[in-house]
């Protein structure tokens, strides 16, 4: 669940790569409940049926320039019945300056405004994608999560049973660790997974009786990456003889995370087995089926195929009275 985001922090964000500049003091305490940004438009003129007073709000050329015409006792009224309403800040674009009364009934509210250079259309543009990762949806997994052959596995199993070796024995195999142990689950959109490690241990793994190992100071920098996306998911248990396994790859098990649906396979362990080269055909079989081919269901149409035609010869024969 993702942790209430003030004003300030919001700021903060945005200032990596937005010109911005306060007007005024205070109001960064204020929390961002909503990723949506819009603007007063036919509220100044008093219709508030429709306004969306939790957003936050861009004042664009449109607005300054109608609150501009205004008589001064109408704009005093059209601010104080807009500021009556508990949205976050106020932000005014293309470095307008602001109608008399404008700060100080902001001021008054507590409400924090703005200001940048950038035009709206522009400001709405670089702004939105920023708000949209603050507020997307974010777990945390217990797990590890690599990049093999281009795809996001994510192993998971219970304490102890080698996800960390797994992965590890990937990275020497050139492939790339993304986080172990704890990783950051983002939904984007409707389908992406985006995982991703913590700050403080990214790309530092535990391999028990070594302790913590520096995988890019080891491998060189190219054997980790900052984040990945999710596709499959890899779940390591010990070997039952006991357990139903599909041996043919068309009862596809699923699991879903974040409300996104992401296809599962049970990998069972014993002496021998060679995980990692499984791992990479994983991986390998995934492409395949995302590019059109399915392995499974072709043989299965096949065998089906089969099976018709020495159906079709056994009717032949007995049909045939000659």
């Amino acid at each position: 669940m993702n942790r209430p985001l003030t004003v300030g922090a919001l700021i903060a964000r945005l200032q990596r790569g937005l010109p911005l500049e306060q007007i005024g003091t205070g109001g960064l305490d204020r929390l961002v409940t909503n990723a949506d940004l819009s603007s007063p438009g036919l509220a100044l003129a008093g219709f508030l049926e429709r306004f969306a007073s939790h957003r936050l709000q861009a004042f664009g050329e449109t607005e300054i320039a109608y609150l501009g015409s205004l008589a001064s006792d109408a704009r005093a009224r059209a601010l104080r019945m807009l500021f009556d309403f508990e949205f976050p800040c106020v932000f005014v674009t293309k470095g307008q300056e602001l109608p008399p009364g404008f700060a100080e009934v902001a001021g008054e509210r507590g409400v924090p405004i703005f200001r940048t250079p950038l035009k709206t259309g522009e400001f709405y543009r670089r702004t939105k994608p920023i708000l949209d990762d603050l507020f997307a949806p974010t777990t945390t997994l217990h797990g590890s999560l690599a990049d093999v052959f281009g795809v996001g596995l994510f192993f998971t199993g219970k304490s102890g049973i080698g996800k960390s070796e797994c992965v590890l024995d990937l990275v020497e195999r050139g492939h790339r660790l993304v986080a172990d142990d704890l990783v950051i689950m983002t939904r984007r959109g409707n389908d992406v997974l985006i995982g991703r490690g913590h700050e403080l241990q990214r790309h530092f793994m535990e391999i028990r009786g070594v302790g913590l190992i520096d995988i890019p100071a080891i491998f060189g920098i190219r054997a980790v990456r900052q984040q990945k996306r999710m596709e499959v998911v890899v779940h390591l248990e010990e070997w039952d003889q006991d357990a139903v396994v599909d041996r043919t790859g068309l009862d596809t098990e699923t699991t879903t995370i974040l409300g996104v649906e992401l296809p599962k396979i049970k990998v069972f362990l014993n002496p021998g087995k060679n995980i990692t080269v499984i791992a990479e055909v994983i991986a390998m079989n995934h492409l395949l089926r995302y590019s059109g081919v399915n392995p499974a269901e072709a043989f299965n149409e096949r065998l089906i195929g089969r099976m018709r035609e020495q159906a079709d010869v056994r009717q032949y024969l007995v049909e045939d009275d000659e």
